[in-house]
């Protein structure tokens, strides 16, 4: 496999002189899981190369309106930028209003379409990729690029005495490589793949993916699922740059085998970590954020029956709707066996499992929404009622007697509580899914959940809520925001089957929460590389390469099983050996792989 990149006995900077490049469709325009790596990125990049580094992107105008501030280009760009304007490129330069205000360029790749049938055929004629007519996104990736590379030509024709390394993320800003290959321009250059496109298309459609990937014509492939454009520009890049690179052992293995060549280094992915000076400071924010799910459990459940509260445990699994890719198929067939453990067992807990993606819904469930107004108001009237209480109780013991009852809760106070509990009472069970579903009749979460009879019975210890939408603070049923809502969950489980990196159980470590995740992710073969018995330290790497589907689900239910019989005592020294561990995957320590890499395509 690649190496780590920390052994080689190359120069420990980059110099003074050297303009640094990161480009990629995800700057100052949130899509997809980029945008996190670099966005987070982007403070421990400006502290280690400072006014040097610069962050190249399309330029999106609704995005760009609240991210980005326009301000003059130092004059190290500005001669570069001029010829662009005046060859009628629409550019702006400024800062990238996150930490560390990365100094970012953004092209308006629109303003290239005038030249696309143009590119279109230089791409062919010079780089043998041909493009089909009436695909957008690749007409974008296609402009973006050319923009690239018109701005690479004129920087290093007007900047001759300095070094420029440049490094692209994924095939959207990758088409530039080959261009600047065929210009030899005098650059290095850097091509990071964080998944390739057959090996997502193919994981998602095909279980015996790992063992067949050898044995398939990659083009045949490409072309069966439609994408051999795509591929063409994703694997003439890897092969175009001074360096490839990606993000895990086991992307490397994919890549090497749909690209066609080895990667170079890998450059596993960090997040920002915040630290507290006491733990009790983040096991306070776990009980603030717990108590706010508790509400949304309390009116969603307890309308129809009651469980303590106390001896109740939330999990969660989280991503993209890929029902086989995330695991969402093992971690529910996970739950339908925990499900009939805790009953033989006659356990006293209640586990509530939470399924977070992003489906097709109509809108919140009306009966779901509700509820939760309902627990809201009698959340009001008990505020009310505790604030008066407080008032009568000290003006009845300040003159020496004790007061009354009906002093605490006046009658209109119980009437109205009475009223407001009876109409929360409800004979049906509560529902599995908060949102009306577009297709509620053939969704495989909805389809699995009803198969193994998960529907939220009383006498289930295991209670199902699937949410198919992401977290907001700005949906009304929990009122949080995703990091708050996993600081108050208890286990983060996701057995992904394919998981080029894998942020969400990163950023439960982050957020000193426990988590599963498997070792066909990218984060749980690092995990099994780098980290000393991570399980003993709240991180579970579940089997599942080379390992059938069953050994799998009765490991993770296992697992699910035990967790579910520790202490609260227990639970709490594991989320302080969890938030422990952040620091060795913040950014301020992978940062070093990236700069290793960055040394390796400058000196080598």
């Amino acid at each position: 496999m690649p190496h780590t990149g920390r052994r080689d006995p190359i120069p420990s900077i980059l110099g003074e002189q050297t303009l640094l490049f990161e480009a990629a469709w995800e700057v100052c325009n949130q899509v997809g899981g980029i945008y996190t790596v670099i966005k987070t990125k982007a403070a421990t990049m400006q502290q280690n190369f400072g006014e040097n580094y610069c962050l190249l992107g399309p330029y999106n105008a609704e995005q760009a309106a609240v991210e980005f501030e326009e301000v003059p280009a130092p004059p190290v760009y500005e001669q570069a930028l001029t010829e662009l304007r005046r060859n009628g490129l629409a550019v702006v330069h400024g800062r990238w209003m996150i930490s560390g205000q990365p100094r970012v360029i953004l092209f308006d790749y629109q303003s290239r379409f005038n030249q696309l049938i143009t590119d279109k055929y230089l791409l062919w004629k010079d780089n043998g990729i041909a493009t089909p007519e009436g695909d957008v996104e690749m007409d974008r990736a296609v402009a973006f690029g050319f923009c690239l590379a018109d701005f690479f030509k004129a920087l290093t024709a007007s900047i001759k005495d300095r070094p420029v390394l440049a490094q692209f993320h994924e095939w959207q800003a990758a088409v530039v490589l080959p261009r600047i290959r065929h210009l030899r321009l005098p650059m290095k250059t850097i091509f990071t793949t964080h998944a390739t496109l057959l090996g997502r298309y193919m994981a998602s459609d095909n279980p015996r993916f790992y063992q067949i990937l050898d044995q398939i014509n990659v083009e045949d492939m490409a072309r069966h699922y439609s994408i051999f454009h795509r591929h063409s520009i994703e694997r003439t890049a890897a092969q175009s740059a001074t360096l490839f690179t990606t993000i895990s052992e086991i992307t490397a293995w994919e890549a090497e085998r749909i690209c066609g060549r080895k990667p170079d280094i890998l450059l596993p992915n960090g997040l920002n970590v915040q630290r507290f000076t006491a733990m009790h400071e983040f096991q306070n924010l776990h009980n603030q954020y717990k108590n706010k799910i508790h509400e949304f459990v309390m009116g969603h459940f307890f309308p129809s029956y009651k469980f303590d509260l106390d001896q109740t445990l939330y999990l969660f699994v989280s991503g993209r709707y890929e029902y086989n890719n995330k695991g969402m198929d093992i971690f529910i067939e996970s739950l339908y066996r925990l499900n009939q453990m805790l009953k033989q067992a006659d356990s006293p807990m209640t586990v509530v499992a939470f399924i977070i993606t992003q489906a097709e819904v109509y809108n919140v469930n009306v009966g779901t929404l509700h509820k939760r107004i309902m627990f809201d108001e009698l959340k009001k009237m008990c505020s009310t009622i505790q604030e008066g209480a407080m008032e009568r109780l000290l003006a009845a013991v300040a003159v020496g007697r004790m007061p009354d009852y009906d002093e605490f809760m006046p009658p209109e106070y119980q009437t109205r509580i009475k009223r407001t509990m009876l109409s929360m009472k409800s004979d049906t069970l509560p529902n599995i899914v908060t949102h009306d579903m577009v297709h509620h009749l053939s969704d495989p979460v909805l389809r699995h959940l009803r198969h193994r009879d998960l529907i939220n019975r009383e006498d289930d210890p295991v209670k199902v809520v699937f949410h198919p939408r992401f977290i907001k603070a700005t949906i009304p049923l929990l009122g949080l925001d995703y990091d708050e809502f996993v600081r108050g969950c208890h286990l983060g489980v996701f057995p992904s089957y394919y998981e080029p990196w894998g942020y969400t159980p990163l950023e439960c470590i982050a957020l000193g929460v426990p988590t599963v995740t498997s070792d066909l992710s990218g984060f749980g073969t690092y995990v099994k590389e780098n980290i000393s018995d991570p399980g003993e330290n709240g991180i579970y790497v579940l089997k599942r390469h080379n390992t059938a589907n069953e050994q799998s689900i009765e490991a993770l239910t296992r697992h699910l099983y035990d967790f579910a019989q520790l202490n609260r005592r227990e639970r709490i020294e594991m989320r302080n050996d969890v938030e422990r561990m952040a620091d060795q995957f913040s950014w301020d320590h992978m940062i070093e792989f990236y700069k290793n890499a960055y040394q390796k395509a400058l000196y080598n």
